[in-house]
This record gives structure tokens, C-alpha cells and sequence, in this order.
């Protein structure tokens, strides 16, 4: 089975940067496209970033140009460079496959931006 691990979240100031990092066990990052996904209180879970198998990458409107996605093969770890952060960006963020069948959620980790 494949655990993901999402870190580096933290309160920041609007107009702040964070970097997460998302590791994976029981598989590596290059064999399957993937992605960032936040959730806030009482909204639906929606994807913010995606990293193609063959190193493409994009992004929500929302997001676009003050965000970038990356990975390290050796390492297994996915990242999430944020700057720029606003108020509307404090969600809990997820890393996972992009395409179905995805796999079991992990813990998420907390981004809060005061204004």
C-alpha cells in the first residue's frame, strides 16, 4: 500500500511564502502523475497543482504564478512552493495521485495566512 505524508504547513502572514512536502512509501513519484489538493472548512476538496508523468505542470487560476509544483525521484517527495500567500489560500493541503484510482488520503497539513 502507498502512505503519503504532507508537511511544512504553519501560520504565515499574508504575502508570506511555505514550502510543503509530501512523501510517499510503497511507491515511487515518477510512476504516476500527481498533485496538490486543499480543502477549507465546509468546502469540497479542490486540486490546485499537477505534476505530469513527463514533467509537466499546472495550476488553478487561483494559484497560477505564485505557486510551483516539483518532485525529487530520489528522495520520493513531491513539494509545494507557495508565495505570495492571501487569506483565501488558508485550507488544509493534500498531496495524491491525479488520476483515478487515487489513493488513501493522508493527514494533510494546515495553512493558515492572517491578514
Amino acid at each position: 500500500q502507498v502512505q503519503l505524508v504532507e508537511s511544512g504547513g504553519g501560520l504565515v502572514q499574508a504575502g508570506g511564502s511555505l514550502r510543503l512536502s509530501c512523501a510517499a512509501s510503497g511507491s515511487t513519484f515518477s510512476s504516476r502523475s500527481f498533485g496538490w489538493y486543499r480543502q477549507a472548512p465546509g468546502k469540497q476538496r479542490e486540486l490546485v497543482a499537477t505534476f505530469e508523468r513527463g514533467g509537466n505542470t499546472s495550476y488553478a487560476d487561483s494559484v497560477k504564478g505564485r505557486f510551483t509544483i516539483s518532485r525529487d525521484n530520489a528522495k520520493n517527495t513531491g513539494y509545494l512552493q507557495m508565495n505570495s500567500l492571501k487569506p483565501e489560500d488558508t485550507a488544509v493541503y493534500y498531496c495524491n495521485a491525479l488520476l483515478y484510482p487515487l489513493y488513501s488520503w493522508g493527514q494533510g497539513t494546515q495553512v493558515t495566512v492572517s491578514s
